[in-house]
């Protein structure tokens, strides 16, 4: 009989898939930690812990159900730490005469296993990873002929696709979004209820990774790791969530709060991206919460969550293989800056800022406002080149895998696509920082200077990245107020004399 060598990457932890619902004595599935995927960025140390112990609870679940694995942990002897390597051994090993992998999520690995398959000598096939609610091209199909790929057009054509918040051929609510309602900074007498405890003990896994040589960034407490380790806890995750924080998310999911890193965020997002659990699901869970209780599960909560998932995650991954690998090259501004010193540390008298580094470095998380508007925002604002904003992102978040770190990086936060994703920069001074959080109540900045002692660097660079940036800014139907208010400054000059001060000591802000 021939031999088969069915390949899960760390990220295709998809238990429903169609691969396992027959034993075959004569196929083997590989699982594999390597250095390859470890050390291309430094990743924190609580994403590789999280995908390893997932892999590995993966690897027995499957061997339970009467599945043959080969695994390979980042220690042994015979781990060539290359996927490459490790295949040809293998088949080599076991005479294997047929290979199959599924269809890869990153460009990178899509380009490695098709080059390995030309050169292996032996038949190959590939399997869809059946979790995604779109095809790899299915974006770039839609939007043909079109130069802007904007997520709205998508984000409705895949409600009516999949019949979610609809009636017949219209929205529910007789609107599409919800998001102007979206908007609340949280109230100091709010309660965010505590997440489930799960209380994973991982001091054998992180041990075995440092023994490793991995080089790793951020903290972790080995004998209570609370990310959701297999599909039971991922469900919990979803329970609780639905249960618990879908009845506030919509209002303050893009508020922020030094006292709370998670607030009425779902944290199902590791979960997601390896496929511990299912889009859909997800989506029919929170839309049931709906049509079950309208009075506790208000509209705009809903819609805002499903928007997430069903538009937004969907749409990016689709941005990613219509435009790769030439979106990963995209720089609009031309920037060249370094990467401050305090992206690696927290240490800077910017409170926003430093507590959005610090809670990324102990919780290997921040959401998607923190990320767009603190982070993201001051690299921009600072002229950061995209590379190196890429690799941040894609190190230092349990969630981030490029499909869906780089489009929101350089697409939605840096505007490197020149506006492929982004209508407009999504830039901003201290006002909608303060808008949206209690950052800065307790700043070293004062975040009502725009020049000055003192003066928040916020408010000064978002006018002088505008000047910078006129001629290539200027005709942005989206933005025109700008350049009417800067025209009009009185201190335009004291601005900008204050942000080139800041850009020349920006590692001491």
């Amino acid at each position: 009989m021939a031999k088969t060598l069915k390949l899960i990457l760390g990220d295709q932890l998809n238990s429903r898939h169609s691969w396992f619902k027959k034993k075959n004595p004569d196929e083997w599935y590989l699982m594999m930690e390597i250095r390859q995927e470890t050390d291309y960025v430094n990743h924190h140390i609580q994403k590789v812990t999280a995908i390893f112990q997932s892999m590995r609870l993966f690897a027995q679940w499957l061997k339970h159900e009467g599945h043959q694995v080969i695994y390979l942990k980042i220690g042994d002897k015979e781990n060539f730490q290359n996927l490459e390597e490790n295949i040809r051994h293998i088949i080599s090993k076991k005479e294997i005469s047929n290979f199959e992998y599924l269809f890869p999520d990153e460009y990178r690995l899509d380009i490695q296993l098709k080059n390995l398959c030309n050169s292996l000598g032996i038949k190959s096939g590939t399997c869809d990873t059946e979790h995604f609610l779109s095809d790899r091209l299915e974006v770039k199909e839609f939007f043909k002929g079109n130069k802007k790929f904007l997520m709205e057009p998508f984000y409705r054509y895949m409600r009516k696709k999949f019949d979610i918040l609809m009636e017949g051929e219209k929205p529910v609510g007789g609107k599409w979004n919800f998001d102007h309602e979206n908007r609340k900074k949280l109230p100091d007498n709010v309660v965010v209820p505590p997440p489930p405890d799960f209380q994973n003990d991982v001091t054998t896994l992180v041990d075995a990774i440092q023994a490793a040589g991995v080089h790793t960034i951020g903290e972790i407490i080995p004998s209570d790791f609370r990310w959701p380790r297999d599909r039971d806890q991922a469900l919990r995750v979803l329970n609780h969530f639905c249960k618990k924080l879908l009845p506030d998310f919509g209002n303050y999911q893009d508020a922020m709060h030094d006292q709370n890193a998670y607030l009425f965020h779902s944290k199902l997002s590791f979960a997601l991206n390896v496929k511990l659990i299912h889009p859909l699901e997800v989506i029919k869970a929170v839309e049931s919460c709906w049509r079950e209780n309208p009075k506790k599960y208000a509209l705009p909560q809903v819609e805002g969550f499903i928007r997430q998932i069903l538009g937004w995650r969907e749409y990016m991954r689709g941005i990613y293989w219509a435009h790769m690998p030439g979106y990963g090259k995209l720089n609009f501004f031309d920037h060249q800056k370094d990467l401050p010193e305090f992206y690696w540390t927290g240490n800077t008298r910017m409170n926003c800022v430093g507590h959005a580094i610090r809670q990324s470095l102990d919780h290997a998380y921040a959401h998607h406002i923190q990320r767009l508007m603190i982070t993201g925002n001051f690299a921009l604002l600072a002229g950061i080149h995209p590379d190196q904003v890429d690799h941040w992102y894609l190190g230092i978040y349990i969630d981030a895998f490029q499909w869906v770190e780089i489009t929101n990086t350089r697409g939605m936060s840096q505007f490197a696509d020149g506006g492929l994703v982004g209508t407009k920069p999504y830039v901003s001074s201290s006002n909608y920082i303060n808008k949206m959080s209690n950052y800065c109540n307790s700043c070293f900045y004062d975040q009502k200077k725009k020049f000055g002692d003192k003066a928040c660097p916020f408010n000064s660079l978002y006018w002088a990245f505008y000047e910078k940036n006129k001629d290539k800014l200027f005709n942005n139907p989206r933005i025109g107020f700008v350049y009417k208010s800067l025209d009009k400054m009185k201190n335009k000059e004291a601005l900008l004399q204050q942000a080139e001060a800041y850009l020349k000591q920006v590692n001491d802000l």
